[in-house]
């Protein structure tokens, strides 16, 4: 066996300063040997963790700069070594540091604004970099201000780097309106932003030869609005995201009668449909995103989305509020028409040159569905303050009245009867609190959240014996309404009644989670399991933040602990799926399959809860399509090999 070749210590020890560039390190192997074998990259000196070899290895060779020879063994390619040469220059760098205009640093010694700005704008700082000039922060100050601001969930520390989290980014907006350069800077921040995405986005065209300006400009318009991060804790590729959003731009209205199916676009663009079909429900159609989508149906096989704010969008709206104004400044004079008629008139409208002529029926059907959205829009609006906001919503709650008693039939049939039904029984029961369950996860269902609230008050005066999970379920009926914040006082305020529950504060922990306070949620945890270690849901809540955090094998470890503890449990069919969803990301695909496996089984068994279970068994088959597609790329047996 000839003599391997590895780095120099300068290269490798790099990681004392910052996280070892892998890519870079792998390169550099294959470029001064003929090939490398898996084993090369785990042994002394590199010692290279499997999961980042096989993360690493994977991004390499998709981008064409490294080939498979054979199993587990790898050659460099011409465009691996021209990216290696590049990767060589940029570690020669010296790294130059934004530092904070005069205006912050002269305010005061505000530690926390200072560090804030810092990794902000430096993509990430060394604690050597605020001991010395123009901050000078003395040991001690700094070790506090930055235990402080991880405690908030402001910033992380990965690898001796500090690093700005999306709550970060939040309280950074915050911080500059302080000083009276919010807008300049703020600005300037999202023109970088904005060069970055399109950077990306312009890579995409190209390699997909998308040539359309306007799609690329309503696909631009929806990356700028919709963050990857959200959701790449589970959709792994950016590039994915990216075609899951191109599939929403191109099927728009103003492309009529083009159209683009599920099948055609997956079998061109290389996705799997079964992943197409699930983002694009979670995007369009759920409380995934804030953006607000519109669906039309010219029939069942051919679906088209708009935005809410987007030009197609804004002009409707000024055309459909024009005629319900038009209908309550004449109904003085009896000249009020009906429902249908404001709506024939609308149509006749947008038909002429707003939609194709052969979205008439569609519309017919929309229409009064978003009638009621832009109702709710004006109802949640800022304070009446100007004289055309009070007549807004003068107009407005009078058109939710005309909707209620004219036109809502349609929506309320699809759960009256039921609520009816459940009322009767209610009656013959009036002390079956299971009854009143069921009456309050239909008003959910329909999103008829302030009848919930109703339901749940008079729950209360009934049964109040179960203060707690009342309370517990106006806190999530608050969640489902975008109100986190109350929420989360509404279970402050339970604990502070109840200290010793502890399943109080495992609720707590979630929604800090929701609220992206991430630190503070696992040291709630950590608390938990440590003052009960023999209660698995703990462990199982632990293991759900920690993939937040991407800490990949302690959650499974959490997550293996609640298995241990009850395997009977009613929660484990997820903690395997979750289990099985680490192992994906740690690139181990045959544990992966073991595990979704084993949680669709059990999921399979579920007969109550339909909603949940079908969501479960969605997220099992796209895990388990993600790994197909992998499995030609990474050595299927690498964890053993070692």
């Amino acid at each position: 066996m000839s003599k391997i070749n590895y780095p120099s210590d300068e290269i490798l020890n790099s990681s004392k300063l910052k996280r070892p560039n892998y890519d870079h390190i792998i390169l550099w192997m294959l470029k001064n040997n003929e090939s490398c074998e898996w084993s090369y990259f785990e042994q002394k000196p590199l010692e290279i963790p499997i999961s980042t070899i096989s993360r690493h290895l994977t991004k390499l060779i998709l981008k064409g700069f490294v080939e498979k020879l054979s199993r587990g063994q790898y050659q460099i390619t011409p465009e691996g070594e021209q990216k290696f040469q590049e990767l060589s220059r940029e570690r020669t760098r010296e790294r130059k540091l934004s530092f904070p205009p005069d205006v912050i640093l002269k305010r005061g010694r505000n530690y926390a604004h200072w560090i804030i700005w810092m990794v902000y704008n430096n993509g990430f700082c060394k604690r050597s970099d605020f001991l010395e000039k123009p901050f000078s922060i003395n040991q001690s100050s700094l070790s506090k201000t930055l235990s402080l601001l991880i405690q908030k969930g402001f910033i992380v520390r990965e690898n001796k780097r500090y690093i700005i989290t999306q709550l970060g980014k939040i309280e950074y907006s915050r911080i500059l309106q302080n000083y009276n350069l919010d807008r300049q800077t703020i600005l300037e921040e999202e023109r970088k932003r904005i060069d970055e995405i399109t950077v990306k986005a312009s890579h995409f065209f190209d390699k997909f030869n998308i040539i359309d300006d306007r799609v690329k400009f309503r696909f631009l318009n929806k990356v700028l609005k919709l963050d990857y991060l959200k959701v790449n804790s589970i959709l792994k590729d950016e590039e994915d995201f990216y075609k899951i959003l191109l599939f929403i731009s191109i099927n728009h209205p103003d492309f009529y009668p083009d159209y683009l199916s599920f099948e055609d676009f997956s079998r061109f663009y290389k996705i799997e449909k079964r992943m197409l079909d699930y983002w694009v429900h979670e995007i369009v159609e759920s409380e995934f995103y804030d953006l607000k989508f519109f669906i039309l149906d010219i029939s069942p096989k051919k679906r088209y989305y708009f935005h809410f704010d987007e030009k197609l969008e804004k002009i409707l709206r000024a055309i459909t509020e024009e005629h319900i104004a038009a209908n309550k400044y004449l109904e003085k004079f009896a000249e009020l028409g009906s429902m249908n008629s404001m709506i024939d008139d609308i149509l006749e409208e947008v038909c002429q040159f707003l939609f194709h002529k052969d979205f008439e029926e569609p519309l017919r059907e929309f229409l009064p569905e978003y009638m009621e959205y832009l109702a709710y829009k004006i109802e949640i609006k800022k304070e009446l303050v100007e004289t055309y906001d009070k007549l807004e919503g003068i107009i407005w709650q009078n058109m939710t009245e005309i909707m209620q008693s004219q036109n809502s039939e349609t929506f309320e049939s699809q759960y009256k009867e039921k609520i009816k039904e459940i009322e009767n029984e209610i009656e013959l029961s009036p002390k079956n609190y299971d009854l009143y369950n069921s009456k309050v996860r239909i008003l959910l269902y329909f999103n008829q959240y302030n009848d919930v609230l109703m339901v749940l008050e008079n729950m209360f005066e009934i049964f109040p014996k179960k203060e707690i999970d009342i309370t517990i379920k106006k806190a999530y009926t608050l969640k489902k309404d975008k109100n986190l914040e109350e929420g989360l006082k509404i279970i402050e305020d339970l604990i502070e009644k109840y200290p010793n529950n502890t399943l109080l504060h495992n609720y707590k922990a979630y929604w800090l989670s929701y609220l992206d306070k991430e630190q503070e949620a696992l040291e709630l945890l950590r608390e938990l399991v440590k003052k009960e270690p023999e209660n698995g849901i703990f462990h199982d809540t632990f293991g759900e933040i920690l993939i937040n955090f991407k800490e990949y094998e302690e959650a499974i470890n959490e997550f293996q602990k609640a298995i241990e503890i009850d395997s009977n449990d009613w929660f484990i069919y997820q903690t395997y799926i979750k289990i099985g969803i680490c192992y994906t990301a740690l690139e181990n695909f045959e544990l992966a399959v073991q595990n979704l496996k084993r949680g669709k089984e059990l999921t399979s068994k579920i007969i109550s809860d339909l909603e949940s279970k079908n969501k479960w068994l969605a997220i099992v088959d796209l895990f388990l399509a993600e790994i197909e597609e992998h499995r030609s790329l990474i050595p299927l047996n690498h964890a053993t090999e070692s």
